[in-house]
């Protein structure tokens, strides 16, 4: 066995400890960081000395040899990760190159049986053009929070004023099955489409009692499928939803902001444990370490992360 692994490991897992983490999720940590341990004592390489190329044929034995899972093979990447983090924070490696490594190889944020899913993502400048497209300033301020925030529609449509904290640029969301984190961040851009838009709307009609951000006919509360058509709408003018095609490559609506929203943070090299807390996904599988993500932390990877797009 890798000769530093023991006390390299004893190390890692009182820090997890200290960090709260889960017995589970330590447990499950250890487990894959002991595979990749033997792996790497059956080519000679110690864990100071990890390359690139080191990396790429321990994907290639998870894949051909092990036949574990686009998941699996995610939940080993991150193990990994964590640990070299664990090192570097520790002094003990000069870099950690795993987070660039998962960037190139293992795209795709979501897969079934080795597919990535279909649905149709535009690139940020292709985003810049469809924002600065809409003319509706209500449109534009539901489709910039969308792909800024990556919430889901019902969650937009649900925005009280009093849910946004403008000092940090922070909405606080309603309580949702699905949800499991409701404190989601904008960017500056976002907050200066945000305040065109509540400029325009505190001069409209507003049915009393409403205190709701978006709103529709009558000065009544957006629901879900006036939030839909308002992206479907300028979608199919820019050219990004094809009404002939039943495809999802084909069409564009609220949920592709949310795909896109999650693609351009990965690709700018965020974590995805903290990417999978901006979404609220379920706290579930091996991963899960965010309940232990301070917000300000989070707050500060998604500044780093989220692209301008020139609004």
């Amino acid at each position: 066995m890798n000769r530093e692994y023991p006390s390299l490991l004893d190390d890692f897992t009182e820090d997890c400890e200290l960090r709260n983490w889960t017995s589970e999720s330590i447990r499950r940590y250890k487990s894959c960081l002991l595979i990749f341990s033997g792996f790497l004592n059956r080519k000679g390489v110690e864990f100071m000395d990890v390359q690139k190329h080191v990396l790429k044929d321990f994907l290639r034995y998870l894949r051909n040899e092990r036949r574990v899972k686009p998941t699996t093979i995610e939940n080993y990447f991150a193990s990994i990760n964590a640990f070299y983090e664990f090192l570097l924070d520790e002094g003990r490696v000069g870099v950690n190159i795993v987070p660039q490594f998962r960037k190139k190889y293992l795209n795709g944020y979501k897969k079934e049986d080795g597919k990535t899913n279909r649905r149709k993502i535009i690139t940020p400048r292709e985003m810049s053009e469809f924002l600065n497209s809409i003319m509706n300033p209500r449109d534009k301020a539901i489709a910039t929070l969308l792909v800024k925030t990556g919430i889901r529609r019902g969650e937009l449509s649900d925005i009280d004023l009093e849910d946004i904290n403008w000092r940090t640029n922070a909405l606080e969301l309603k309580d949702k099955k699905k949800r499991s984190n409701t404190t989601v961040y904008f960017d500056n851009e976002c907050a200066k489409i945000l305040k065109q838009w509540i400029g325009i709307r505190d001069r409209m009609y507003v049915e009393e009692g409403n205190d709701a951000l978006f709103l529709g006919q009558g000065g009544r509360r957006l629901g879900r499928h006036g939030i839909a058509v308002a992206i479907v709408n300028w979608a199919i003018k820019k050219g990004h939803y094809d009404t002939t095609s039943k495809e999802n490559k084909d069409h564009f609506s609220p949920h592709n902001m949310r795909h896109c929203f999650t693609t351009y943070l990965l690709e700018h090299g965020m974590d995805r444990e903290y990417v999978k807390e901006l979404r609220g996904d379920a706290r579930k599988d091996a991963v899960d370490i965010y309940n232990h993500i301070s917000k300000e932390k989070l707050r500060e990877a998604y500044l780093a992360a989220m692209p301008q797009i020139g609004l």
